[in-house]
């Protein structure tokens, strides 16, 4: 199997239900509450609450924050539908769009007290400069760090349960100053431990973006589209289309020969809608659906990269003849 999905569908870990990782009443939690701090402190924060990632759970989160709130149109799904509601609410929301080639419009960044902006892109994973935002916001920065596990300047961060376990289990807020109490009504302790140990299990390749651009340029020529530069997405991930056909044709093929790729959130099989971030970015519809999305996060030779390209060339010309 060579899985190059992982960001989107990660390994899953046998799932822990241990009566040592719950919280009991009148019983001494200090072993818990002692592994739940010491978590929260690998990240430089202070506090830690679970909370569903979904529209409803961000929704609940926009409404515990007082004050005006910027929102990327770059966030995912569940971000950007949360925000939407929270708009038509009446509450002050503005969006942040996404330039062409896939950053932001930073010049529509204005002074606000919470913006949801993270160091990337979902779908793309075009790099974010989180310093230029908060210099434009002057905000509490709220930023999703899944994919790189890295909080850099956020004063609160998200981990997704989905994206790192594999398991639809509550997400994690971290942040330091306290929030209202609608945020989330209780932590779940099987969620943290499980994000815990899947974090232990991450791990990141840099070194095979640039032969497999390479390769896939001498293999398709001008049958390749790059939606993005490779070299302004996160280093171990790579981003491109194949022209005249769906993503889910090539994925649901390259399945059968134990080679996983993505299009994006929620796509492991291309059943999805495509790319909602292709589209914010101009791209029609048809064209966000020739989008593959690629990660690095297993031991690669050069071999099984060309062979990996071969046979993604191969499948290719295949589903064009089909639909001649």
């Amino acid at each position: 199997m060579i899985k190059l999905n992982s960001l989107q569908y990660p390994n899953v870990l046998e799932l822990d239900f241990d009566e040592k990782i719950t919280m009991q009443p009148l019983k001494d939690n200090f072993f818990i509450e002692e592994r739940i701090l010491k978590f929260a402190s690998k990240f430089n924060f202070k506090n830690l609450k679970t909370f569903s990632l979904s529209k409803d759970g961000i929704l609940g989160l926009m409404l515990s924050l007082k004050g005006r709130i910027l929102v990327s149109l770059g966030e995912s799904e569940a971000i950007v539908q949360a925000a939407k509601s929270y708009k038509e609410l009446g509450f002050d929301l503005e969006f942040i769009p996404l330039e062409k080639e896939g950053t932001l419009k930073y010049e529509k960044i204005s002074k606000c007290d919470y913006i949801f902006c993270s160091s990337y892109v979902m779908d793309t994973y075009v790099k974010v400069d989180l310093q230029k935002v908060k210099e434009l916001s002057s905000a509490t920065l709220i930023s999703n760090i899944s994919a790189t596990l890295n909080p850099s300047i956020s004063d609160m961060v998200i981990l997704d349960s989905y994206k790192l376990t594999g398991y639809s289990l509550g997400s994690i807020l971290l942040y330091n100053d306290v929030l209202d109490e609608a945020v989330t009504s209780e932590i779940d302790t099987v969620s943290i431990f499980q994000i815990e140990k899947a974090i232990e299990k991450v791990t990141v390749k840099t070194e095979y973006k640039s032969l497999f651009v390479e390769t896939l340029n001498e293999e398709f020529n001008d049958n390749i589209f790059y939606f993005v530069k490779p070299n302004e997405c996160l280093e171990y991930t790579l981003h491109f289309g194949l022209k005249g056909i769906k993503a889910r044709e090539i994925i649901r093929t390259l399945s059968l020969t134990s080679i996983f790729v993505t299009n994006g959130e929620g796509c492991s099989l291309g059943l999805s809608k495509p790319s909602r971030i292709l589209q914010e970015m101009g791209y029609k519809e048809i064209e966000s659906r020739w989008a593959l999305s690629l990660n690095f996060s297993e031991d690669l030779s050069e071999e099984t990269i060309k062979k990996v390209v071969k046979t993604l060339g191969k499948k290719y010309r295949q589903i064009i003849a089909l639909n001649s």
